[in-house]
């Protein structure tokens, strides 16, 4: 039986000094879904992985399979499998003694799961983690993440850096070998667009708030993209979009679907035009 939520946060709040990262955020995961965590650099995103993870001290409640969760403990990770931009493999191990180190500390451990994907993958036993390069330490990191048996997987900008045909390598692994109808993901990634598609679900952060959770087919029903000349500019305009964009003697704008305005073209809005709509620009990449 799916449990309606796995993680439900309460009144969740974090500083850092004076800059207040999280401002109670409260949020319920449901089970079973594939979920995008978009925001502006600094909006909390990062923050907010790790607060549910204990590894920060935080202010407010954060329960996960309904297990309140007040510090970081190794219980957490019986749940929980957590892929960060960032690696802390050790490089003086081989790729076997990497294996042998987590399994050895983690009861989630699946060592059959773990010698079919190291089997299928391009990784060799004895290669010292040293000799790796960025594309297959993430490789190494993700075989490890997903030999756990766990019911939840976060993951924070894990494709950083890697191309675009490892990028797409690597949701694929996700999709095939850990996602089913029991288990969510979270995804916190600036590729939103390579991601989009297998996503059933959006949450917006900003400022350390959350703005918005929907369901993506939902959200889009609710929203397109006008477009007119632009010297018609004053149609969109009337309706108060937060931005109007310009291309080749034409404006366009994300609107409420019900709005109607002669002669305008109407387009399916993507998840960065609803981002940008509902949070407004910024220099930062989002």
């Amino acid at each position: 039986m799916i449990q309606k939520n796995v993680i439900k946060v309460s009144n969740l709040t974090k500083y850092y000094g004076k800059f207040k990262a999280l401002d109670n955020v409260e949020i319920e995961i449901p089970a079973g879904r594939i979920i995008g965590l978009l925001g502006k650099n600094g909006a909390g995103k990062s923050t907010f992985m790790r607060c549910i993870l204990g590894f920060l001290k935080h202010k407010g409640e954060i329960e996960i399979l309904g297990n309140q969760i007040r510090r970081h403990q190794e219980s957490v990770h019986e749940n929980i499998a957590f892929i960060p931009d960032v690696n802390s493999l050790d490089d003086r191990l081989t790729v076997k003694q990497t294996m042998d180190y987590v399994s050895a500390i983690n009861s989630s451990w699946n060592n059959t799961k773990a010698m079919e994907l190291l089997a299928s993958s391009d990784l060799k036993p004895q290669q010292k983690v040293a000799n790796l390069s960025k594309g297959m330490k993430t490789k190494l990191y993700l075989l490890i993440t997903l030999s756990l048996d766990v019911t939840v997987l976060l993951l924070d900008e894990p494709t950083l850096g890697l191309d675009i045909v490892f990028r797409k390598e690597f949701f694929n692994t996700i999709l095939g070998e850990f996602y089913d109808e029991n288990k969510t993901i979270i995804i916190s990634t600036h590729q939103v667009e390579e991601v989009e598609q297998i996503l059933q679900d959006i949450i917006f952060i900003d400022e350390g708030k959350i703005i918005l959770q929907e369901d993506i087919d939902e959200l889009k029903k609710q929203y397109s993209i006008f477009t007119v000349p632009s010297d018609q500019r004053e149609k969109l305009e009337q309706h108060n979009p937060k931005i109007i964009s310009n291309t080749l003697g034409k404006v366009s704008a994300v609107l409420d679907s019900k709005v109607e305005i002669a002669e305008a073209q109407v387009s399916r809005p993507t998840l960065s035009d609803l981002f940008l709509e509902m949070v407004g620009g910024s220099n930062e990449k989002i």
